[in-house]
């Protein structure tokens, strides 16, 4: 499969739709700009094959002390619940939160850089996407 490249931002700009056309349809669409070449993805496609990546760490849900923790081996994140889905819950709200610190500053510090393809995961996944992934690691 040939890649729909654009050897410019300027020419991708210039057939922009064409470009999500591609990409919404799964052909490769990589745009050059500078030194970089930029692929350009259908985010529900990207979502789905990051689901099931090595590089994206599946929560470990473990039962004690009357409650339940939910973590994701390797990441700062856990989450704990008095029930299953309140620890659900709360780690769904602890990866939009770690999502944003990564954004903001996180994505530059060594030991969290390596965490780009889960913080994409989360960025398009709905809160209801991201409950089902959590469940079905277990």
């Amino acid at each position: 499969m040939t890649v729909v490249a654009y050897k410019t931002y300027t020419d991708a700009r210039k057939d922009f739709k064409e470009v999500l056309d591609d990409a919404e349809s799964g052909r490769p669409v990589g745009v050059q700009r500078r030194d970089r070449r930029v692929a350009v993805v259908d985010a529900e496609g990207l979502r789905n094959a990051l689901a099931h990546s090595r590089d994206v760490p599946q929560p470990v849900a473990v039962a004690e002390a009357g409650g339940w923790s939910v973590t994701l081996p390797g990441v700062p994140v856990a989450a704990d619940g008095a029930g299953f889905d309140e620890a659900i819950d709360e780690l769904v709200l602890a990866l939009r939160e770690y999502s944003e610190d990564w954004v903001d500053r996180l994505h530059a510090v060594p030991n969290h850089a390596r965490h780009w393809a889960l913080v994409q995961f989360i960025a398009f996944s709905s809160d209801d996407q991201l409950t089902s992934w959590i469940r079905a690691s277990e």
